[in-house]
């Protein structure tokens, strides 16, 4: 054993360290499933902006279309990385057993960022958008918090769940 070994293993049994317990790999407690939502409204965006191409006779519009496709794909990626942190960090036993479809939403939800980066596919990202604006719903019921759906103030319209705060 080297000397430097030797002086850490003797550091760490005059300073042994707390066992810490956490539901994540940082215990920040900062979670918020905004982003989710705001990234698959981006999507629904995507594909309208594509689909009000048209053909796609020139250069300009078949760039344009790559760019798009691009971002769609980009955000359905955030939307999905969005939606994992929740189920894997944040989302405990007791609040699948509260919400017993949490789960297979979670599931579907996921498969649904697939079916969006693998087709331009308008039902698709509406479906993505209703699945990850109730994973919020649940995100914010198991906190005690009521929510409320506003508008989205988006080119895609819709709506984005918002937490009711005191």
């Amino acid at each position: 054993m080297s000397l430097v070994d030797r002086m850490i293993a003797a550091a760490q049994r005059a300073l042994p360290a707390e066992e810490a317990a956490a539901h994540c790999d940082i215990p920040c407690g900062i979670y918020d499933p905004h982003t989710a939502q705001v990234a698959a409204h981006t999507v629904i965006r995507m594909i309208d902006l594509m689909e009000g191409l048209g053909a796609l006779d020139d250069t300009l519009k078949f760039q344009s279309f790559n760019r798009h496709v691009q971002v769609k794909e980009e955000h359905a990626r955030i939307a999905e990385h969005e939606i994992i942190i929740l189920w894997t960090d944040y989302f405990r036993p007791e609040h699948a057993e509260q919400h017993p479809n949490l789960h297979d939403l979670v599931w579907k939800t996921c498969k649904l960022t697939s079916t969006v980066k693998q087709q331009i596919n308008k039902q698709a990202a509406l479906d993505l958008l209703a699945g990850v604006q109730q994973i919020a719903e649940i995100f914010w019921a198991t906190k005690g918090v009521q929510t409320r759906r506003v508008p989205s103030g988006q080119p895609t319209g819709g709506e984005i769940v918002q937490p009711i705060l005191g």
